[in-house]
């Protein structure tokens, strides 16, 4: 590939390989997670986007958050959603229309952003850092970008915390493996903190929230991308599959099933010379 910095379906470089239909199902379905709806709401106070300021949402996808952040710095103020896939871009830019928000959208990479030096006072970035090989790039971009004392949160998850219960602790094992190598930046929630406090921004705040699944559905998509590769990889066998298979299903009819990760925020300030 010739460019290698994004290696997700929801990068430029990977357009088409997964119907837009299918991100943005994901996407709203994500954000109806009462755990990402808690850890925005934590993450949209710590950085309190104020009037009057430029407001911009890296990674915007669908533009939920751009048209919260359009709708905290009112008229006066400006929110723009980066996006570089142009399905998401399109989707986000009719939902900001229907809803009648001033939110709008450009083209762009996280880690080249189409946006001027020290222009901004905001920056929203949720869940790209792990779709990046080059996450260190991205954060310097946030830097160049805003302003003295101006803010930026990141919120993105570490998919080592990921949990499945019940099944056989091998199997489960393997699975969370593939999890772990589906990703970029698998690490990614872990280490927001010290990426930016290298780049020199001062922390001013952290958060997490488990995204927990509901304990009365297998969410199959997941559950068999993941069955299915460790199989091809011969990391488990076909009658562990179908007995993993057959455990999930059980626990959910008796609504004792557990999947989760954990998301992590991390709300930081660019100093003042």
């Amino acid at each position: 590939m010739a460019d290698p910095r994004p290696t997700s379906a929801f990068h430029v470089t990977n357009i088409g390989v997964t119907p837009t239909d299918r991100l943005i199902g994901a996407l709203d379905a994500q954000a109806d997670s009462e755990g990402v709806r808690r850890l925005r709401q934590w993450a949209h106070a710590a950085v309190a986007a104020q009037p009057g300021e430029q407001a911009v949402d890296v990674g915007a996808g669908t533009g939920s958050e751009t048209q919260v952040l359009a709708a905290a710095v009112g008229a006066a103020g400006e929110a723009v959603g980066v996006e570089p896939h142009d399905g998401l871009r399109e989707a986000a830019e009719l939902r900001a229309a229907a809803a009648g928000s001033a939110a709008r959208f450009v083209a762009g990479d996280a880690v080249a952003l189409p946006l001027d030096d020290a222009g901004t006072d905001v920056v929203w970035c949720e869940r790209v850092f792990q779709h990046l090989t080059e996450p260190a790039k991205a954060v310097s971009e946030i830097v160049r970008v805003l302003r003295p004392g101006g803010r930026v949160v990141l919120l993105d998850t570490d998919w080592a915390t990921a949990l499945l219960h019940p099944g056989d602790p091998e199997v489960v094992a393997a699975l969370m493996r593939r999890a772990l190598t589906a990703s970029a930046n698998p690490h990614a929630g872990r280490q927001l903190v010290g990426q930016l406090a290298t780049a020199g921004l001062e922390i001013t705040d952290v958060g997490s929230q488990a995204l927990i699944q509901s304990n009365t559905k297998v969410n199959w998509q997941l559950i068999r991308m993941l069955g299915e590769s460790a199989l091809r990889e011969e990391l488990i066998s076909e009658q562990q599959r179908d007995a993993l298979y057959a455990d999930l299903t059980s626990a959910a009819d008796e609504g004792a099933l557990h999947m989760s990760a954990t998301m992590f925020g991390v709300a930081a300030r660019l100093p003042s010379p």
